[in-house]
């Protein structure tokens, strides 16, 4: 239990640096497109946020599998460069029975994870569209008194000298108009008030007291309209989430449907059956020599993890487009399998093939040494 414990803390916490790391790197890239677009006013500030917030599940349920995979890479790598794995060889501990204790973090991230892409992330996606929705029914509450913004159809610019936070009424209000096809349009109005049609939904801004001018520019000919009460009809949002209808659906709702939801529920109940596959093959892989340093196999095992990851996906849309049976999902984590079985059962096979192609430089450096061909070396 002491070499349980010890070997468990280790993953753990690198799994949770780089899953820290990585995940610090997805939001930032996120919250950045979100504040653009909040202060392009398609929606308020406070909403960004909240966005964040739901979202967050979708992303560690990606995130976890692959820093559990580097954590183990790490923390082998450094037990392998410190010669402490040596120790442990030497106490008995063989690398099938390294396989069977990294299982026991390997589940608990695996459970994690399907809570997270069973449950919370689909939650999370409702929530977060419900907000977006919200926020998209009072596009000028985002608007900031003193600043010129563009709303989301592009073509007005508003200008809001004043806004009472309670009442919602604004004052000094400037809307340009470029509409393409039609003379270039200002208004400038004393008060104004967002109003909601009951019948249609659709959402007018009103302005009160006030001229509307009409013309092209660099020409004395315009048209000049003084009203009392003058409507422009707001546009609807075109910047929806990046989301479908599968994705925000109840994992319960998804079985026996369209080949959309069939894919959308295996691929939730693959995350964390991902994650008990990487974890057999980060063991062999960790396998480094001193020579060799802590990230000789680093680069190879990213790439391994990339090309299960991208065939995962590729399947995923086959199966969706009804181009194939949900079958090939369970193929490529068969495969996957299997390859690290092979790892772990055959490992010689492979270092063998290794040491012929090269991939261990230490073991050729060497041969090459005992041969007298390793020059200055």
């Amino acid at each position: 239990m002491i070499i349980f414990r010890y070997i468990s803390r280790e993953v753990l916490l690198s799994m949770s640096a780089v899953s820290g790391v990585l995940l610090l790197i997805i939001m930032s890239g996120r919250f950045i497109r979100y504040l653009t677009n909040a202060a392009a006013g398609k929606y308020s500030v406070d909403t960004v946020f909240q966005f964040m917030l739901y979202r967050m599940p979708g992303f560690l349920e990606l995130i976890l599998p692959l820093g559990l995979f580097l954590g183990i890479l790490l923390a082998y790598g450094r037990l392998y460069l410190e010669s402490e794995m040596a120790v442990l060889k030497a106490t008995g501990m063989s690398q099938r029975r390294l396989s069977l204790y990294t299982l026991g973090p390997a589940t608990l991230v695996a459970a994690v994870v399907a809570v997270m892409s069973l449950w919370l992330t689909p939650a999370g996606v409702q929530k977060a569209e419900t907000v977006f929705q919200q926020s998209q029914q009072s596009t000028l509450d985002s608007v900031v008194p003193g600043r010129f913004q563009e709303q989301p159809d592009g073509f007005r610019s508003t200008y809001i000298e004043m806004l009472n936070s309670e009442s919602r009424r604004m004052e000094g209000i400037f809307v340009s108009e470029t509409i393409p096809g039609q003379p270039l349009a200002v208004v400038a109005a004393e008060t104004g008030r967002q109003v909601t049609d009951p019948e249609t939904g659709a959402r007018y801004l009103v302005l009160e007291n006030g001229f509307r001018y009409e013309g092209q520019p660099g020409e004395a000919k315009y048209r000049e309209i003084q009203f009392e009460e003058y409507g422009i009809r707001l546009p609807e949002a075109d910047d929806e989430p990046e989301v479908s209808g599968t994705d925000m659906a109840t994992t319960e709702n998804l079985f026996g449907g369209t080949p959309e939801e069939v894919a959308q529920l295996h691929w939730r109940i693959s995350l964390p059956v991902m994650c008990l596959i990487v974890a057999l093959l980060a063991v062999p892989l960790s396998k480094t020599n001193p020579r060799q340093g802590r990230f000789a196999k680093l680069i190879p095992s990213i790439l391994l993890y990339l090309l299960y990851l991208l065939l995962l996906t590729n399947t995923r849309t086959l199966v969706e487009d009804g181009d194939a049976p949900v079958f090939v999902m369970w193929v490529v984590h068969l495969a996957f399998f299997g390859f690290a079985m092979s790892l772990l059962f055959a490992g010689r096979f492979w270092e063998k093939l290794g040491d012929r192609l090269g991939i261990f430089t230490d073991k050729v450096s060497v041969k090459n040494l005992l041969k007298g061909k390793s020059g200055d070396a």
